[in-house]
């Protein structure tokens, strides 16, 4: 029997041993899903087309319709100013991602991670040869440290990685952080990949602001969004990115070879959902009554230091108080009736745990309930 590629080998999956669903009897918190159904008329809009009969190959890139809608939606909330054709519609926005780390690195390449960072981006580069370099964050707030990103750069550096609003840390950089990375990119002349899947979700004074909207940054910055958060649409594997026009050409070509394109049928539909801030806007105001909640109840428990969770839908809390290990804890965790992730599982994790308040009200109730009743 033939052997498998040695590509595979020690390539880690992320949080996937943690994200296994449980039985019914354990509170799950641990995937970053919405906790509310698509809109109505996202799926009204769907059904309609598959009984239209749109099944069939379409524009690679996504139909120009959903194109302009994207460009008009990134100059509307995000002030990145491109056309339809800067677009390329992908299956997921992880998908990508990973188009954008093979445009910008070659094997052997290094790329800028902050950690700790999203679980996928370390084994996605890993993966097409290239080498990620771990700088840590400030751990008081999660936010990047300048001086430490610049000193990371070596003259095999190809690229940093900005999430901001990331996952895990919920954290929310400034314009004069994004500013600075910026900055730095200019200096030693790299690709910015920007990970804008969490944009809608900021919870603080200060906005979320892309490197593609700042002095310098259009030029060499690839910004990856998508649909599967804010719109509760993660099923529905729809995501874009955009760039400079070297970058649009390289992503059609890695599309064209790869996936063709989005199914047909949802491209009106994404279109749809790009109009429908109202959903939006009452899933945002879910997501801060919960964030409140969750970070109230788990600051209570004793061992446990929350960070102020400024985005997204995450809290990354300090369990090291509890004398535990983040493995220890979340696995007592379990037996008390609550699912959530260890951080150990990502680089510079050690001590955390990753918990999402996406689920409903009476889920965080419950498992605060069950964690309290554990650790007191």
């Amino acid at each position: 029997m033939p052997d498998v590629s040695k590509r595979f080998e020690g390539l880690g999956v992320g949080f996937a041993p943690y994200l296994q669903p449980p039985g019914p009897e354990i509170v799950r918190w641990t995937v970053g899903e919405p906790g509310f159904d698509t809109p109505e008329e996202i799926l009204a809009t769907a059904i309609a087309e598959l009984k239209a009969g749109n099944t069939k190959y379409t524009r690679g890139a996504g139909s120009l319709e959903l194109c302009n809608a994207v460009s008009d939606y990134l100059s509307v909330h995000h002030d990145i100013q491109v056309t339809a054709e800067d677009i390329v519609v992908t299956p997921g926005a992880k998908q990508a991602m990973l188009y954008s780390f093979l445009i910008t690195t070659m094997p052997g390449d290094e790329a800028i991670l902050l950690a700790p960072s999203w679980a996928s981006y370390e084994p996605m580069l890993q993966f097409i040869g290239a080498k990620p370099v771990h700088v840590p964050v400030k751990k008081d707030n999660f936010h990047p440290d300048l001086d430490a990103i610049r000193s990371a750069v070596t003259d095999k550096t190809k690229m940093i990685l900005v999430n901001s609003p990331c996952n895990p840390t919920g954290a929310v950089f400034t314009p004069d952080e994004i500013q600075g990375i910026v900055d730095i990119a200019v200096e030693n002349d790299l690709w910015i990949v920007s990970d804008e899947i969490y944009s809608r979700m900021v919870w603080v004074d200060w906005p979320h602001v892309s490197p593609a909207s700042l002095p310098g940054g259009k030029e060499r910055t690839i910004v990856v969004n998508g649909w599967s958060k804010s719109w509760a649409m993660t099923g529905m594997r729809l995501g874009f990115l955009t760039g400079p026009p070297n970058v649009v050409k390289a992503a059609i070509k890695s599309q064209a070879n790869s996936a063709s394109h989005v199914p047909t049928f949802m491209m009106e539909a994404a279109r749809v959902a790009l109009g429908c801030d109202e959903s939006v806007n009452e899933f945002n105001e879910e997501y801060k009554r919960r964030r409140d909640i969750m970070k109230k109840g788990l600051s209570e428990l004793p061992g446990i230091r929350v960070v102020e969770p400024e985005g997204a839908f995450y809290i990354f809390a300090d369990i090291t108080g509890t004398g535990m290990s983040d493995t220890e804890f979340a696995d007592g965790a379990l037996k008390a009736g609550v699912q959530l992730i260890p951080a150990s599982l990502i680089t510079g994790g050690e001590g955390f745990i990753r918990v999402s308040y996406a689920t409903n009200e009476q889920a965080i109730h419950e498992g605060l309930h069950r964690l309290k009743s554990w650790l007191t």
